[in-house]
């Protein structure tokens, strides 16, 4: 099984955060993807990374904040979230590096 290296830049990194590890006791795991990505891309990218069944994919886009950097005004990047449902049975354990 060959991963292509485009696969990696599809997914960027999984997200843990408190909402995550709720979503991932109904069988879901949250990745950062590529702004530029979509549901098909990251449900190939994700199977073939991983080797699971993927059921679904939501995502949704975060809007950068304007905030301060030393005293100047500055933005956020926007970033997008993949919120990935896999099929029963297949499990991704993000807390173990790759």
């Amino acid at each position: 099984m060959s991963v292509k290296p485009n696969h990696y830049d599809v997914i960027r990194k999984p997200i843990i955060t408190e909402k995550a590890t709720m979503a991932s006791e109904a069988n879901a795991v949250v990745f950062q993807v590529a702004m530029d990505a979509t549901k098909p891309m990251i449900k190939e990218a994700v199977e073939a990374v991983f080797g699971v069944k993927v059921k679904a994919v939501n995502t949704s886009i975060t809007k950068g904040k304007v905030k301060r950097f030393k005293g100047r005004p500055g933005v956020r990047s926007d970033k997008k979230k993949a919120y990935v449902t896999l099929e029963e049975g297949n499990t991704i354990d993000v807390s173990t590096g790759l």
